[in-house]
């Protein structure tokens, strides 16, 4: 076994109740920092991750209080992207918190990054609103991107009828 391997530290951006870093942490990774808005999901980090530093507002957080990382991961929110929203894009105000995300992503540098949203983010705007993604992501230093449409269903996320 070999125990040289390097533990990436990873931020989670957007965090929810940390579902997207909790994969991480599963192959090995360690969660530096979270940034979520919602109390309760706050909550639910500081329970689960007690060594983990969480923060609130994304538009308020200094990249100067966030630790380095190896790996900044978030899905901004979709509501503005989403086929079954109003298609406001990234000019909408939720989904426009994309841009807070290229914000720390900038300051902060890390190795990789990976950013998670709807399927309806290729097709907002005519596909505008990806070619805004794609372009934040190599202007920030990330030329070299790779994206996939991926169906859970496919990765032992089931529907489950809980009644």
């Amino acid at each position: 076994m070999n125990t040289d391997r390097k533990i990436m530290k990873v931020g989670d951006l957007f965090a929810g109740v940390g579902g997207f870093s909790l994969g991480f942490i599963r192959e090995g990774c360690s969660l530096s920092w979270a940034v979520e808005w919602d109390k309760t999901c706050q909550k639910v980090l500081r329970h689960q991750h007690p060594e983990t530093k969480v923060f609130g507002d994304i538009t308020k957080v200094d990249p100067l209080q966030l630790d380095d990382v190896d790996i900044i991961i978030g899905g901004s929110p979709c509501q503005d992207l989403s086929v079954a929203g109003k298609r406001k894009g990234l000019e909408g105000e939720r989904s426009g918190l994309f841009h807070e995300f290229i914000r720390l992503v900038r300051a902060k540098q890390p190795a990789w990054v990976v950013w998670e949203d709807v399927p309806g983010a290729l097709s907002s705007n005519g596909g505008r609103d990806f070619a805004v993604v794609l372009g934040e992501m190599a202007d920030s230093g990330y030329p070299d991107i790779a994206y996939r449409v991926l169906d859970a269903r496919h990765f032992g996320v089931l529907y489950r009828d809980w009644e």
